[in-house]
């Protein structure tokens, strides 16, 4: 692919991220690349709907990542993203605050993760599994439609029984990204999973899961995922203690 057609790319998957809105080549040209014209935007953008990276859902709307789109982006394009020292310390402290609330670790951080996504979350070990953040999911204009909202609401109620499918994909240790119809629950092939297994402290396996739509913000929710792991395999307290002294002797 082109650099410039990189480039348009993922100023269409950042517009459409941010707004759910086909996204037209005039908006393009103007927020992106001021020295085109909308024309020459147009014409790299159909070039890129007939290598099916992107596609036009009605003839005269704008036009929409693919699947395909959306993996090249991942995959190719999608620089790695680390949270901030403020956020870190914000999550250390939202964890550290529902955990004085709730003993129950895997809940805890499935709402944090929830909190932090804007999505649905899943935490836990095999047989301590508890997710939240349904209803922040459902709100996405993707799900507005009756049919697609009860197949994923009906999907996500049974999410424990999908599990062992999901752990099959994925190496303890990596973080794995799946869009669309590369998800292993088929039934929610409208929407994009970033999954983390990591060992706690005690040597068990967990699970890390955000669900969202396939125009999620793949980055940081990949960064989010990477830094909670980091914490489930570490003693929060620790973590928060050399994070604040850090903190402290570098000023």
């Amino acid at each position: 692919m082109e650099e410039r057609h990189k480039k348009i790319l993922s100023a269409v998957i950042e517009e459409y991220t941010n707004t759910a809105v086909p996204v037209g080549s005039k908006v393009i040209a103007e927020k992106y690349f001021p020295d085109l014209s909308s024309a020459t935007i147009r014409n790299d953008m159909a070039e890129l709907e007939e290598g099916k990276y992107l596609y036009q859902p009605h003839t005269s709307a704008g036009r929409i990542p693919t699947d395909k789109g959306y993996r090249f982006f991942v995959s190719e394009i999608m620089p790695d993203q680390k949270l901030t020292l403020a956020e870190q310390r914000k999550m250390q402290t939202e964890l550290l605050k529902l955990k004085a609330q709730n003993n129950r670790l895997s809940r805890t951080t499935a709402k944090l993760l929830s909190s932090f996504a804007g999505s649905f979350a899943i935490s836990g070990l095999k047989k301590d599994l508890y997710d939240f953040g349904i209803s922040e999911l459902l709100e996405n204009p993707e799900f507005k439609q009756i049919d697609e909202f009860c197949r994923v609401a009906e999907a996500l109620d049974y999410i424990d029984e999908n599990i062992d499918s999901i752990l099959k994909e994925v190496k303890v240790g990596e973080t794995k990204i799946f869009i669309g119809k590369e998800n292993p629950i088929k039934a929610i092939s409208n929407c994009s999973m970033v999954v983390s297994p990591y060992k706690n402290k005690e040597g068990e396996t967990g699970l890390l899961a955000i669900i969202g739509p396939k125009r999620m913000k793949y980055a940081r929710n990949k960064s989010i995922l990477d830094y909670v792991k980091k914490l489930m395999g570490t003693s929060v307290v620790i973590i928060l203690a050399a994070e604040s002294a850090r903190f402290i002797f570098t000023r």
